[in-house]
């Protein structure tokens, strides 16, 4: 690991510049009010004053977060994912914190970490494991971290945070952040453990505690990749994967934290497993099956019979469809067949909602060409090199 280097004196970078900047990205990435109901745009109508009054907390000390708003998304079919949504005016003052702390633990990351860091991605990181698999590490640790995000300890985060910043004012809001509480359903509930899914500089935080694993794993000489707390270890042989499983439990444990040993195995590149969306294998890489149920669920609350089709509608369809294609259709991906299988399957859709039934005829009535015409998008024209056999298929309508 990159020798240490504490900070000392953070709190003087705290300028208007940067809490201009620090607004600008909140204001991008949107975002729903928190607990206080100010929206964005009711945080810009009255902004050099709001800046100057938050910047002035934040130098001082004198600032306090409000609890989080409690809201759930889907995950899965019958899971929610808890998240906690922090007001405008603390979004803000995390965007600062992490703009001041992100360049510290930049240079002390493995390299082997992909997640919520500059010039990275998700596929950077899938390319990373396809050239160890093509390297000869076929035998692979499909780890899960059993509720990562809402289990870490606080005394691990402050304990990473300390050991490279000595300005304790910073210290203290990064404490103040982390023990907010939420409010749910108008009940307030203290948060002893966990940073926020939601927060603006929780996957910041989770790097710096998880890169103590980066690094053991670095010395024991294992490969892995990791994506915040996604991450597989990739070995030549069973016997090696199954002892790196047990170093890896022992690290976890050293966090404060657990593997989930039900969804934690060992498997090969052979049989294959996911990852980041991806169903990694020798002979395919392409969309997991939780991923493409999530596409259709929701492209199914978008093409429902009772709604009528229009253009907006095909706009909204567009969208995911778009969204979809941009992360899977990619060069190292074979998503070909399902792609085809999946555009056959949304214009089915557009079809029962153009003629409010579902009846093989209606591919006559409807083709393809139309459906074109109206502006509809398919999966496969997003894929790099589109094969003859794909346009060939398409210009028949037989899909």
């Amino acid at each position: 690991m990159p020798k240490k280097r504490k900070e000392h004196s953070l709190t003087g970078r705290i300028t208007g510049q940067l809490m201009l900047k620090a607004f600008k990205a909140v204001k991008k990435n949107r975002g729903a009010a928190g607990i206080d109901k100010v929206s964005i745009k009711m945080f810009e109508a009255n902004l050099e004053e709001n800046l100057t009054a938050l910047m002035r907390d934040l130098k001082t000390g004198c600032f306090q977060p409000k609890p989080l708003r409690r809201a759930y998304i889907p995950k899965g079919k019958s899971k929610l994912r808890p998240l906690g949504i922090p007001a405008v005016r603390d979004r803000v003052g995390q965007e600062v914190l992490r703009r001041l702390l992100s360049p510290i633990f930049e240079r002390l990351f493995h390299d082997a970490s992909y997640g919520f860091r500059p010039d990275r991605n998700c596929h950077m990181a899938i390319e990373r494991v396809l050239e160890l698999h093509r390297q000869g590490y076929k035998v692979v640790i499909d780890a899960d971290i059993t509720g990562f995000f809402d289990n870490i300890p606080h005394k691990r985060i402050m304990d990473a945070v300390a050991a490279e910043v000595a300005d304790g004012n910073i210290l203290r809001l990064v404490q103040k952040f982390l023990t907010a509480g939420v409010m749910e359903n108008g009940v307030f509930k203290p948060t002893n453990v966990g940073t926020p899914q939601g927060g603006v500089f929780s996957p910041l935080l989770a790097n710096a505690v998880l890169n103590h694993l980066d690094w053991r794993l670095h010395d024991a000489g294992y490969h892995f990749v990791r994506y915040a707390d996604d991450f597989v270890v990739l070995c030549q042989t069973r016997q090696q994967a199954e002892e790196a499983l047990i170093f890896v439990q022992q690290i976890i444990e050293e966090l404060g934290l657990q593997l989930n040993l039900e969804k934690t195995k060992v498997t090969t590149y052979g049989k294959g497993y996911a990852f980041l969306g991806f169903q990694l294998s020798a002979s395919s890489r392409k969309m997991r099956l939780k991923s493409m149920e999530r596409f259709k669920d929701k492209i199914r609350e978008l093409t429902c019979r009772k709604h009528n089709l229009d253009k907006k509608a095909i706009e909204k369809v567009n969208r995911v469809i778009r969204g979809t294609a941009n992360y899977f259709a990619t060069d190292f991906s074979t998503s070909t067949k399902l792609f085809l299988h999946l555009d056959a399957w949304i214009r089915m859709r557009i079809r029962c909602m153009k003629f409010k039934q579902k009846k093989v005829t209606d591919n006559y009535r409807y083709r393809i060409k139309v459906l074109c015409k109206l502006g509809l998008l398919s999966l496969t024209e997003f894929l790099p090199g589109k094969s003859k056999n794909v346009m060939r298929l398409l210009a028949r309508g037989n899909l």
